[in-house]
Formats: structure tokens, sequence, C-alpha cells
């Protein structure tokens, strides 16, 4: 039976805290180091090394998370010469069948990308002790959703509210009509944490500025909001965009995969307005660049990639990675073509707000934290 969305983002909080972070990814040029030839730098052959990633809705395309996550795919088969094998999931009854083909391939390492495949890998892992298996955006849990670590499991994490918090600031002191929106797919802890991080940059740059700009669709401390239900129908997110820009929202961050093209679709066509992207730097991954302010980027990608790469050389552990502001898991793309319209004040004040988000010396709270 599929577990409480909201249970599992409780047994997830509880069981990590970002104090217990796994390592930063570290940046590597792309490409492969190894010539290709399946042999690692250290001389091992990588050949019959069998990488696996499984998608969430949306597929390898979806300019979101799931291609992100195949990307760090591609790279870590192009740099150690590994094999891999792939399943696109377009609904959720094909999270298990697509898992279980992943086990029936052999494959040494799978991937789950999304929330929602937790059970499936969950309970391979549990079924198959000498593969190992990796879960983007949440933690293990058992049935009375306490806390699970599991041996072969690892957890890829990432506190998007810091990033988030960036990203509300520079909204707040961009808009023009002072009012910004946002919204989700699913109302789940993975895209919550952004809602919740974006709420929080809007009200800390209305205290600094006695501002008083608003923020349409969510409410942080209810936690309710809106949402189109899916991470598919882009119809759905251009229809909920155009509802905020009937309300005066010149700046708009979806964060409903795909869906959030949909928005991007309708600020296009309203000419006045801007689009906050996530997961990934959306000037660079979708074709709506001319109206992105600026991204909140998780890097799934590399992630990924360290992840694979850890496996293949034998040092794979369940120890979660926790991608911060402080180990540039996460973090705010560059404002682009937008940058001369970002107060300089702005700027500086986001720039001093990021030290001191790394410091300690600020806390972005969530009930959705990693």
């Amino acid at each position: 039976m599929k577990k409480s969305i909201y249970a599992t983002a409780l047994a997830a909080t509880a069981a990590l805290a970002l104090a217990a972070c796994g390592a930063a990814p570290e940046d590597e040029p792309a490409g492969n180091a190894n010539g290709g030839d399946g042999t690692s730098a250290a001389g091992g052959d990588n050949a019959d090394f069998l990488a696996c990633v499984v998608s969430d809705q949306g597929g390898w395309d979806d300019q979101s998370f799931n291609q992100s996550a195949y990307e760090g795919l591609q790279a870590a088969v192009e740099e150690l010469g590994i094999e891999q094998a792939d399943a696109e999931s377009q609904a959720d009854s094909d999270y298990g069948p697509n898992v279980d083909s992943m086990v029936q391939q052999g494959c040494d390492l799978t991937i789950g990308v999304g929330f929602l495949l937790e059970d499936p890998i969950q309970q391979a892992a549990e079924a198959n002790p000498d593969t190992n298996f990796a879960l983007i955006d949440s933690a293990f849990s058992g049935p009375d959703f306490a806390p699970v670590e599991l041996e072969n499991a690892k957890p890829i994490l990432f506190n998007t509210a810091e990033a988030s918090y960036l990203a509300g600031y520079v909204a707040a002191g961009t808009t023009k009509t002072g009012t910004v929106a946002t919204f989700g797919g699913l109302q789940i802890p993975s895209v919550s944490i952004f809602m919740d991080g974006f709420a929080d940059g809007v009200a800390k740059y209305n205290e600094d500025n006695g501002a008083d700009v608003q923020l349409l669709g969510w409410d942080k401390e209810a936690q309710n909001g809106s949402f189109t239900g899916d991470f598919e129908n882009q119809a759905n997110g251009q229809t909920l965009t155009e509802q905020f820009i009937a309300q005066g929202a010149d700046i708009v961050m979806p964060v409903a995969g795909p869906v959030g093209l949909g928005a991007a679709a309708a600020a296009q066509a309203a000419g006045d307005v801007m689009i906050v992207g996530v997961d990934s730097d959306w000037y660079e991954s979708t074709e709506y660049g001319a109206i992105v302010l600026t991204s909140v980027v998780k890097q799934i990608g590399q992630a990924v990639q360290d992840t694979i790469t850890e496996s293949v050389e034998g040092e794979f552990t369940n120890e979660p990675y926790v991608g911060t502001l402080e180990n540039e898991g996460v973090g705010l793309a560059p404002f682009h073509d937008f940058d001369a319209e970002v107060p300089q004040e702005v700027k500086d004040a986001v720039a001093q707000l990021q030290e001191q988000i790394i410091s300690g010396e600020i806390t972005v709270e969530t009930p959705n934290a990693p």
C-alpha cells in the first residue's frame, strides 16, 4: 500500500538532519577521463557494471529533474566506461514494474528519481540485499512511518528551501506589481520545500525594506496552497498561471516539472511576466530563457554521477547525501538577461543572505526539510 505522503515526510524529517549530510558532490570536468575503454583511473575493468535509473512521470526530456538525473547517468557512463539501462514512468502504476525490470536485468545500482518511487525502491532494496539502490528526494520508512536505514540504499536529498529563500527575496525585490506567485504539481515534501523557502524569502524582503509584496499560491504556516495535481499536464500549469497573472502577479515560480513549462507559456504570452525556474537553470535547459529571472538549481546530475562512481569503485554507502548552499548541492542560477533588472541592493542583500545561511546565522525553517 502506498504510504501516506505526509507521514512519510515526517519520517524523513525525523530520520535526517543537515548536520549528518553526506559529502558534497565533487565538481569534475565532463568527458571520459578513462579514454572510454571501460577502465577506471585505478585500472579496474568497469565494462560489466550496469547502472540503472527509473524516472518519475515526465520522462527523460522533461527539462527538469528527470532530465538532470539522466544526464548524470550519461556522464557516468562516458567517464567510467560502464553499461546503462533505464526506464521511463508514465504513471504511478509503472513505478513498481520499472524498478523490477531493472532488478531483473541485473543492475548493480538502481536509482529512482523522485519521492513517489520510495516504496518500489525500498521494497527492491529489501528483497535484493546484494544490490545497491539510491533514491532522489526521499528517505526510507517502515510500515509505522518510523525511519528505516537500509545498508544497500542511499537517499539523495536537497535542501532547496535555502536557495528558494534567495529566489523569493530576488522576486520580491524585482517585482513591479508588488505581487509574486508559486505553485506545485503535487503536495509532497520535495515540492513544498521550494515553496516554503520562496515564501520566507518574500517575507524577509518585506521585513528588511518595509515592503508589502504579496505572495499568491502558498501559505507556509498553513501548508496550504495551489497545486495542479500532477507533473505532466502543461495546460493545468498554464491555466493556473493565467489566474495568478490576472491577480497581478508578474513573477511566478512553478514547482511542477514539465507542468511548469505551461506556466512559462502563460508568462510568455502575457509579455511582462517572469519565471523562476526550478531543478535546473531554465535559461539553459528550456526554450523560455528570455523570460527566466533566475532558477533554484538542484545538482541532481552531479549527485547521480557521484553515487554511481562510488558504487563502481566499491565505496558505496547508505549515508544520505543532502545538497545545501554550503556544499553547492543547491544554488541560485545567474540572472542572465535580467541582470540589469535586479537592483544592485537586492544582489548585495542576496549575497549577504547566502553567507548567513551557509554560516548558520540564518536557518531556513521548513517542515519539509530533509
